[in-house]
C-alpha cells in the first residue's frame, strides 16, 4: 500500500526486533509511516533527525531506558508519547506521566488497543486549542489568577505559567463550567477522549499537576475543589 505523503509518521523505540516487527505491520496497515530505533540512544537520535509525529517508547531498553530517554527528549521536544511497558504498575505510569508522557499502554496489548491510543493522542494534539466564543478573552478569577483562553496564557500571582496541552485543556473545561461538579468519566471524555472512561488516575494525576501550578497553596486548593467521590469543579467566580 502506497503510503500518503501527509500519512503520520510514528517512531516505534523497542530493543525486541520481533515487537518492533508486530507493530509496525499493524501501523502499516492503519494507513502510517513507521521508522525504527532499537534503543533509546538511537529514539533520541531518531526524534532529533526524523521529526517523527508520534513515539511508541519502550520503558525497559539498553543503554538508555525509556524514561531517561524520555527526560531527553522532552528538553528540546514536545512530540506525543506513548510508553510501553510490561508491568502494570501504578508509580509506573505516574513516572512517564511526570515526565512528559501523553499515554501508556501495557503489553501485551492489540492491535486494536494501540491503534486506539495513537488515534486518541493524535486526535488530542491536533485539537484546536478551545477558545471563548465570544466577548474579553482574558478571565480575572481574582487577583491571583487570569486566564486567557484565546492567547493560551495563565497568570499566576503576576507571573506567566506554562500549561501542558493536557493541563490547558483540563483548566478549560474546570474554568468554562465553574460551580458545576464535573465527574471523573465527564472530564476524561472531555479532555482525554472516551477511550480513556476508566482511566480515572490520569484525572487525578492532573489535577494534582494543574493545582502545583495555579494554587497559591496547592494542600489547601482554593480553586479546584474535589467533590468526594463524584468529581472536580471550579469555584464559582463572577466574571465582570
Amino acid at each position: 500500500m502506497t503510503k500518503k505523503a501527509d500519512a503520520k509518521l510514528i517512531l516505534i523505540a523497542d530493543d525486541e526486533a520481533r515487537m518492533r516487527r508486530f507493530m509496525q505491520m499493524n501501523l502499516d496497515l492503519e494507513g502510517y509511516r513507521v521508522i525504527e530505533a532499537g534503543n533509546g540512544m538511537e529514539a533520541i537520535d531518531r526524534v532529533r533527525e526524523d521529526l517523527p509525529d508520534l513515539v511508541l517508547l519502550d520503558v525497559m531498553m539498553p543503554e538508555l531506558d525509556g524514561f531517561e530517554a524520555l527526560r531527553i527528549i522532552r528538553e528540546t521536544s514536545t512530540v506525543p508519547v506513548i510508553m510501553l511497558t510490561v508491568r502494570d504498575d501504578e508509580s509506573d505510569k505516574v513516572k512517564g506521566l511526570e515526565l512528559g508522557a501523553d499515554d501508556y499502554v501495557t503489553k501485551p496489548f492489540s492491535p486494536r488497543e494501540l491503534a486506539s491510543r495513537i488515534k486518541a493522542v493524535l486526535r488530542r494534539i491536533e485539537m484546536d486549542s478551545p477558545a471563548l466564543a465570544s466577548g474579553s478573552s482574558v478571565i480575572e478569577v481574582d487577583d491571583y489568577l487570569q486566564i486567557d483562553f484565546n492567547r493560551r496564557v495563565v497568570i499566576v500571582g503576576g507571573k506567566e505559567v506554562k500549561l501542558r496541552p493536557t493541563e490547558y485543556r483540563l483548566l478549560y473545561h474546570l474554568v468554562t463550567n465553574a460551580g458545576y461538579t464535573l465527574t471523573h468519566e465527564i472530564i476524561l471524555s472531555k479532555v482525554w477522549g472516551y477511550e480513556y472512561r476508566d482511566e480515572s488516575q490520569y484525572v487525578r494525576l492532573y489535577i494534582t499537576y494543574l493545582r502545583q501550578k495555579i494554587e497559591p497553596d496547592p494542600g489547601k486548593p482554593k480553586y479546584i475543589l474535589t467533590e468526594r467521590g463524584v468529581g472536580y469543579s471550579f469555584v464559582n467566580f463572577k466574571q465582570s
